[in-house]
């Protein structure tokens, strides 16, 4: 399951929960009705066509009895031991789009490019942008496409971002947060293609997450652009810059380290039906965490504000990712309880879920 302490199952009709018809439901019992994300919203949820393809493995699985399951398990083993054919066309083409980071070399231009393109610069990056999309137009049939125009534009972003980072001007601080952001997309995809190949699909770049998603991204780039024309001197503070990469890495090495623990069992897309191969992980980071993986986004995220020097945003990130998480986690552990029971009230007594003033659901007994 994405961040909680162990996997989850893949789509179908809720389970009932864990407590009797005469006993007092936890307030968590109300998130799984609603589950309504709030503005800031910054955890994954997958969609419905998504959430449909995984619930027919798990039915799969599921008839397949054990003997299925112990093939699916050797088949992901061996699939994790080698890049899948998507993994290695979405690689390819991040690394030709951040290409784009040479091209002072080929122009014989200062590093800093973006900040003072010209006509020539300008040109030189539409040119740029033609050529790649033309080779992968060749390279991949439509279905491959689909990924690697993705993977591609996030490393035009990425190469962008080390352009903007090579100078001295306001926007030098905004390339580190564009290195950041593609590269969290980019090895979303990538480390599920490793993790759990199975349930990957274009979602697992999380491009399109959600409207709530997109608009706080939007608010962020508004924010910096109309304080970096009112107070520009505001968007040069280094040290705080720093403190908020440090943030950001610190954020997304946790989540990817979250991921790669749970292995299969690590999904994009909340889990309510348990299947044969799920079991409840508590090692690694989920020693630390009870939910790593979104103590990685939540610092992240904020770390993204940090970084920008947005201080309206750092404080609604804040607000609206700490009580989104707090529902999410609430939510979760309500299934965890019904999939593992005593198992994993006695995981949620030792460890933590790792986020300020959230203990996760109550238990009435």
């Amino acid at each position: 399951m994405g961040g909680g302490g162990g996997g989850g199952g893949g789509g179908g009709t809720r389970p009932r929960p864990p407590w009797g018809a005469g006993s007092s439901q936890p307030r968590a019992g109300r998130a799984l009705a609603r589950a309504a994300p709030s503005p800031w919203a910054t955890a994954a949820a997958g969609r419905g066509g998504t959430l449909a393809r995984g619930g027919g493995a798990v039915a799969r699985a599921t008839r397949g009895g054990a003997g299925g399951a112990a093939k699916m398990a050797a088949a992901g083993r061996w699939r994790r031991g080698r890049l899948c054919r998507e993994a290695r066309s979405s690689l390819a083409a991040f690394l030709l789009g951040a290409s784009v980071a040479a091209l002072p070399l080929a122009l014989g231009s200062p590093p800093a490019l973006l900040a003072s393109p010209g006509l020539r610069g300008r040109l030189a990056l539409a040119l740029h942008v033609a050529a790649v999309n033309g080779a992968l137009l060749l390279l991949y049939p439509r279905p491959l496409y689909k990924i690697a125009v993705r993977a591609g534009f996030l490393g035009f972003a990425f190469g962008c971002g080390l352009l903007l980072s090579a100078g001295r001007s306001a926007w030098r601080h905004f390339g580190w947060y564009m290195c950041s952001l593609s590269l969290f997309h980019y090895s979303e995809y990538l480390v599920t293609a490793i993790n759990n190949p199975r349930s990957l699909s274009l979602d697992s770049f999380l491009l399109n997450h959600s409207f709530e998603y997109n608009l706080a991204a939007l608010s962020s780039w508004v924010e910096f652009t109309l304080e970096k024309l009112l107070v520009p001197e505001m968007k040069q503070i280094t040290w705080l810059s720093t403190v908020g990469l440090l943030m950001v890495i610190f954020g997304d090495c946790l989540r990817k380290a979250a991921m790669l623990t749970a292995g299969s069992n690590f999904n994009h897309i909340v889990q309510n039906e348990k299947s044969d191969t799920h079991t409840l992980v508590t090692s690694g980071v989920y020693g630390w965490f009870r939910h790593p993986s979104y103590v990685g986004w939540f610092y992240w995220s904020i770390g993204t504000q940090v970084l920008l020097c947005n201080p309206i945003c750092v404080v609604g990130y804040t607000l609206a990712s700490w009580r989104f998480f707090r529902e999410r986690i609430e939510e979760e552990e309500i299934t965890l309880i019904h999939f593992f029971g005593e198992e994993y009230l006695e995981y949620k007594r030792k460890v933590p879920s790792g986020l300020p003033f959230i203990k996760g659901v109550k238990v009435e007994l």
